[in-house]
């Protein structure tokens, strides 16, 4: 029994065969222009690694100057402004011109810091191949150490189709649903208005697309990145959706375009104190009785936990760890200190 006690709450209750769902920072931050670029940085040095920023060398390269903006997006990555190394990159699609070109001078320049780099507009499996062998060519011939791991947007209908095998791909950590393209891809068939905050959360084929790329990600224990709000002004409407997209989606993660954004999607994501409260009691005294079943009363009633619903609460405790900084519940210290160091 004392054994058992000792042993942390991850040890415990995931086996090793178990798929291990990615731990990223629940918000990822978008800027192309360098003004924004390094105000993004800024950010990110102030509040902590609670989320990530992606230089953008897709929409924010400009045509034709796409070698000097990759050049400044692996400056930036290396520079001391990215103080957590939490900074990726979004590459221009597969079929484009200079993909190859930016992949091979991001990965020379910058490969040993960058987070990860993002693969838009893949149309299936073959364009994300095609990506990481490009990527981990350039990786062997600047001599690195490491894997960069990989992001990539679903917003076509091969890609759609294609989702499980997507997301199964070794590669993979995280994929993203590109709305605008998805609902662009239709040909008028889904409504301009399936791109607003609200919209995009009624039509049944953005919901299906939503819920198949969730669900795909959860299974292979990667992690579902949720699109834009591009009404950036209205912080209540985008709240509103970063609630929808986490407690009724299923998505862990979601996309940002403008600094005021950042904030109310970790704090949407982010467990409330209740929450945290009542998985440190349970999680604690699970700890207590070797992780054997315990008898808890919460929300009026006597309720009875094993280790199905300890991973549950444990993964609260986790996700309360990784966005406290920013203002949410956070951990009692001296859990804090002996369950994560």
């Amino acid at each position: 029994m004392t054994e058992a006690r000792s042993i942390s709450p991850r040890q415990a209750l995931f086996d090793p065969d178990e798929v291990a769902a990615s731990a990223l920072p629940v918000c990822d931050h978008y800027s192309g222009v360098e003004v924004r670029m390094r105000k993004s940085l800024a950010l990110q040095a102030e509040m902590g690694p609670v989320f990530d920023v992606t230089l953008d060398g897709e929409d924010g390269a400009p045509v034709g100057g796409e070698a000097e903006h990759a050049g400044l997006m692996a400056e930036l990555v290396m520079s001391a402004d990215n103080r957590w190394g939490r900074v990726g990159a979004r590459l221009p699609p597969v079929p484009h011109a200079q993909f190859e070109a930016m992949a091979e001078l991001l990965v020379q320049r910058a490969g040993t810091r960058l987070a990860y780099l993002m693969i838009p507009k893949v149309r299936g499996l073959a364009d994300l191949q095609r990506a990481a062998d490009t990527i981990d060519s350039a990786s062997s011939a600047a001599g690195l150490a490491r894997t960069i791991p990989l992001h990539a947007l679903v917003e076509t209908h091969g890609s759609l189709r294609e989702v499980q095998a997507l997301a199964a791909h070794p590669r993979i950590e995280s994929l993203s649903f590109g709305l605008m393209d998805f609902v662009s891809a239709h040909r008028g068939a889904i409504p301009q208005s399936a791109m607003g905050a609200a919209g995009q959360f009624e039509h049944p084929l953005v919901l299906r697309a939503k819920l198949e790329i969730a669900a795909a990600c959860h299974g292979q224990g990667k992690t579902p990145s949720h699109g834009v709000v591009t009404e950036f002004q209205d912080l209540d409407a985008l709240r509103r959706a970063a609630t929808m997209a986490c407690q009724r989606l299923g998505y862990t993660r979601m996309w940002s375009i403008h600094p005021a954004q950042v904030r109310p999607i970790v704090e949407a994501f982010s467990p409330s104190a209740g929450e945290v409260e009542l998985a440190v009691e349970i999680i604690t005294a699970a700890q207590a009785a070797g992780w054997g079943p315990i008898r808890h009363r919460h929300d009026g009633a006597d309720r009875l936990h094993d280790r199905a619903s300890y991973r549950y609460f444990w993964q609260v405790i986790e996700r309360a760890q990784r966005t406290a900084v920013c203002g949410a519940a956070a951990l009692p210290e001296p859990l804090r200190q002996a369950w994560f160091g």
